[in-house]
């Protein structure tokens, strides 16, 4: 103990001798204040953590002291010595390229020989054309003699570019301006190879040896043409008083009478579709302004936020000279940090100043004059410019290293733990773990003085003790309970989890930057920029005006109300931004290719069938619930879809699984719009540690559980319905089971419950067994415990995917989907069926004009259609909100990495679904009573089932009888 004390000390005294390094260095930076802090800060976290970052910092270290050579290298794109795969392919003057190049598909890879002559770190960039592909950036891979040098080079994200479909903003026929369409604006671009998420803003250094290397590029996602690949060396960028004096002594003079407003919705270029322009309200400073009407007149907000994003705009000046520049800017959501942008000027830093800018919180819009007290001089010259701000961590990326390190280490100690003591451990017992796990206490220590460290050092920085440093501050103190009273640490185990979780969200908080921008002035120093803030008059008009207008706007109709000689009304029951992607693509495409208005409303789903009943629905519903279609259809409410000549050719856009809940008596009741289904998720490093692989059967599930169960471990499998909570869809894992052992929901056409047979009896016990006689739990937050590794292995909703793509940043590349484990069947092949859950789209029965109702079901589930809501939707929400469209060849068009989709589609095939019948709703619900009174009253399985199903049947019958069905 007194020795892990003298360590805690002893570590305690580096730190502390760093950061006086770090206030040493910051006092004597030769550049800006934020620069010498950064450099500083990059210091501690190399002294403090060998382990922080993707692997770049171990990669220079090992080639400390490397010449940089100044040669330039080109490798043109079509002296390739080897491809694995098709589709590769040398083109002459591709896209008006003045000359050759090689177009790489979105699989396999490409590999040319690159004869190198003065060993040493050389940058490495590239030339390339975004091929048409799923409007996602290019992801490659890269390797040197079949190695990839560190983590980060594992995934190299390329850029496509955006701007708006129309140059000028439109308005619907209330007066409010329309959210421009993006587009994608391909071009010839060149891009260094540069950290995807952020951490390292400088292009990634590779060390090369003397003699003829082979470099590779194998393709993740997405086509691209390469023109070339060049290795060079990153110019080192002057400070502002190197420039300034360059000014001087070319005898530069500011020019005169000049101010270029620039409206920064009016971008000319961004790098990623959700860089759209918005509509702000809060202030009548804001240019465009209207009391009551939407008006497009912002750029950024929490959609610029992510490391890499980049927006453009163009402008000109009349005169040579020096210029100012201010930006108008609102950065209210980072309290207790900054956010960072860098700069650049006709694709060049003007000074190294402009790679870290950094925007302060404050609530208000406010304009900021880059220099601030002594602006800095800008010299353009006559013409048009371009200018970029890209959205960088800056200072924040050693911190944010800094905890990641933790987060892991904390995380694998809380799995130590938990093999030692289990998720419930008894309160009352000393587990002894500072024996048991003998590197506890210096975890304990030396992660809580390092996470202080990171608190200090915001809380100088910033000036201010925020939510973001109270988050490190309960950390620490909880670590330095813990490390003191090793005999709690068992007590402490869930609140832990909970603060190490916090930490995981802190990462994912700090890592975003969010900046929203009115408008940006490039002006002479004899001008002044314009007032940011509205005056007292103007807010009190701009109060009482928008409380007029919440009497007299409708805000339910969204866009154009729609005329003309032929119309429809659709509801739309999910959330404005979807029903405004959809009421943009009617607008564009579906209402001037056919003519047919669409008056589209957004409601609440609940009212939808007192309203059909009434006579007042609408002609066509949207994204309403699986069971919903069968039902009407038994109430005489809703259309046969089947009846229309060409019903057949659009049922083929979709799987047989994603139709069977919508038959009904012969007919079709509802096209789908979603499915989904599930998949087994693991943890690849957790899986590795243990010596286990993802399991194929069930009977290797069975093996894995006793391996997780004796490290405290456990196997998900849902238990939960999370489509709703009145049980009205059976249970995804015994459908799972019951589908592959051959056995059916219902029999005698669908006239009676089928989970009497032998075979649902024999997979209903097999199902509570889990959880009687494997323990299983009946709740669990399995993303969480996905997170911390307590579930390393789990079936869910392949959604979950979109979900851990971007709220558990800290296990990316750690774990992996395939599919669900299979029953053997006797020739020894494996049956992986699973059951589907869908939304609809709905024809209900008072529509007046059924051809046109049925045109727009059509187009709205168009793979075109599909494609693009799905596309767009990404785009205004994120990868979270990625479409999970029941159209099978739109789903192969979404940005799916190629790996990934290939599961999926392989895990499609075995999807079947569950058919909807009169009094069905009983089925889930009491399979789900019956799964309780063997679970928590140790009833016989085959007893409880069998009283539940003559409940099921009674309610068959019973529905049957009162609709008049044979």
């Amino acid at each position: 103990m007194v020795n892990i004390r003298k360590k805690r000390y002893a570590y305690l005294a580096l730190v502390l001798a760093v950061l006086f390094l770090s206030v040493w260095m910051f006092n004597r930076s030769d550049g800006s204040g934020s620069g010498g802090r950064v450099r500083a800060m990059a210091d501690f976290v190399a002294v403090t953590d060998e382990s922080l970052g993707n692997g770049y910092d171990r990669y220079l270290a090992g080639h400390a002291g490397a010449e940089r050579p100044d040669d330039v290298i080109r490798i043109e794109g079509e002296d390739f010595v080897e491809t694995v795969g098709d589709g590769f392919a040398v083109v002459d003057r591709y896209e008006g390229l003045d000359g050759t190049a090689v177009l790489t598909p979105e699989t396999g890879s490409i590999s040319w020989d690159v004869p190198v002559s003065r060993p040493g770190l050389y940058n490495i960039r590239i030339h390339y054309y975004p091929v048409q592909g799923k409007s996602s950036a290019v992801e490659r891979s890269f390797s040197i003699n079949g190695e990839i040098p560190f983590k980060g080079a594992e995934l190299l994200l390329f850029d496509r570019t955006w701007g708006n479909r129309h140059d000028e903003i439109r308005r619907d026929d209330r007066g409010n301006d329309l959210r421009p369409t993006q587009v994608e604006k391909p071009a010839w671009r060149i891009a260094s190879f540069t950290d995807s998420e952020g951490d390292v803003d400088e292009p990634y250094a590779f060390h090369f040896d003397r003699g003829v290397q082979r470099i590779t590029l194998t393709a993740l996602r997405e086509p691209m043409a390469i023109d070339y690949i060049e290795l060079y060396q990153e110019p080192e960028i002057k400070s502002y008083e190197e420039v300034r004096k360059g000014y001087e002594a070319d005898g530069l003079k500011p020019a005169s009478n000049q101010l270029v407003i620039l409206q920064a919705e009016d971008a000319v270029l961004k790098s990623s579709p959700t860089l759209y322009p918005l509509a702000d309200r809060s202030s009548s400073s804001v240019e465009p302004y209207h009391v009551s009407k939407i008006r497009i007149n912002t750029i950024g907000g929490l959609n610029w936020k992510l490391p890499g994003q980049w927006i453009e705009w163009e402008f000109e000046v009349e005169e040579d000279g020096l210029y100012h520049i201010a930006l108008k800017r609102k950065q209210d959501q980072l309290r207790g940090l900054f956010a960072t942008r860098s700069i650049m000027i006709d694709g060049q830093y003007p000074f190294r100043e402009m790679k870290r800018v950094r925007f302060d919180f404050d609530m208000k819009w406010r304009t900021d004059v880059l220099g601030e007290e002594e602006p800095y001089f800008f010299y353009l010259t006559k013409g048009k410019h371009r200018i970029r701000m890209q959205v960088t961590l800056g200072e924040i990326a050693p911190l944010i290293r800094t905890i990641e390190s933790s987060v892991l280490q904390l995380n694998e100690l809380y799995r130590k733990i938990v093999m030692i003591t289990s998720n419930t451990p008894d309160p009352y017992r000393d587990y002894q773990l500072e024996k048991r796990i003998p590197d506890m206490l210096d975890v304990l220590g030396k992660q809580a003085d390092t996470i202080r460290s990171v608190a200090d050092y915001l809380e100088q920085t910033t000036g201010e003790r925020s939510d973001k440093v109270a988050v490190l501050h309960t950390m620490v103190h909880q670590l330095e309970e813990m490390a003191a009273h090793p005999e709690t640490v068992a007590r402490r185990l869930n609140s832990f989890k909970i603060n190490v979780g916090a930490l995981g969200t802190w990462l994912l908080t700090v890592r975003e930057q969010p900046l929203t921008l009115d408008y940006l002035v490039i002006y002479s120093p004899d001008r002044k920029p314009p007032r940011a803030e509205a005056t007292l008059l103007e807010r009190i008009k701009h109060e009482l005006g928008s409380l007029v207008a919440s009497y007299t706007e409708d805000y339910d109709s969204i866009g154009n109300i729609g005329g003309g000689d032929r119309s429809i009304t659709v509801w739309i029951t999910t959330g404005r931004d979807q029903a405004q992607v959809l009421k943009g693509l009617i607008d564009d495409y579906f209402t001037p290719e056919t003519n047919i208005a669409v008056k589209l409303r957004l409601v609440p789903a609940e009212i939808l069938l007192p309203a059909t009943l009434a006579g007042e629905g609408p002609d066509v519903a949207l994204q309403v619930g699986e069971e919903v279609p069968v039902n009407y259809a038994m109430r005489s409410a809703a259309i046969d879809l089947s009846t229309f000549p060409d019903f057949a050719e659009v049922a083929e856009r979709f799987r047989e699984s994603a139709l069977t809940p919508y038959r009904y008596g012969g007919g079709v009741y509802a096209l789908p719009e979603q499915q989904m289904f599930p998949v087994m998720f693991y943890r690849k490093d957790i899986l590795e540690e243990l010596g286990l692989t993802p399991p194929e059967t069930w009977e290797e599930v069975y093996h894995m559980i006793s391996v997780l169960q004796k490290k405290n471990m456990e196997f998900y499998l849902p238990l939960e319905n999370t489509l709703n909570n009145a049980n009205l869809v059976p249970n995804a894992a015994f459908a799972m089971l019951l589908y592959q052992n051959g056995g059916e929901f219902y029999t005698d056409d669908q006239k009676r419950s089928a989970l009497d047979s032998d075979t649902s009896m024999d997979v209903f016990k097999r199902w509570t067994q889990f959880y009687t006689s494997y323990k299983f739990p009946l709740t669990a937050d399995f993303p969480n415990r996905f997170r911390t590794g307590e579930m390393p292995i789990g079936i869910a909703d392949y959604t979950m995917y979109n979900m851990l793509s971007v709220f558990a940043p800290e296990i990316k590349g750690l774990w992996e989907f395939t599919l669900v484990p299979g029953t053997v069947r006797e020739d020894g092949t494996v049956r992986h069926d699973v059951a589907s859950h869908t939304t609809a789209a709905v024809m209900l029965r008072q529509v007046k004009d059924k051809d046109a109702a049925w045109t727009f079901l059509k187009w709205w589930t168009d793979k075109d259609t599909q494609m693009m809501y799905g596309r767009e939707m990404e785009a205004l929400m994120g990868e979270a909100a990625r479409y999970p469209t029941a159209n099978v060849e739109a789903l192969a068009e979404l940005p799916w990495p190629v790996k990934d989709y290939k599961k999926l589609e392989e895990q499609w095939k075995w999807v079947k679904g569950i058919p909807q019948v009169p009094g069905g709703y009983f089925t889930g619900r009491h399979l789900d009573n019956a799964f309780r009174r063997v679970v928590n009253a140790n009833e016989n399985p085959r007893e409880a089932l069998s009283d539940y199903v003559l409940y099921i049947n009674d309610e068959i019958a019973l529905k049957r009888k009162e609709f008049n069905l044979p």
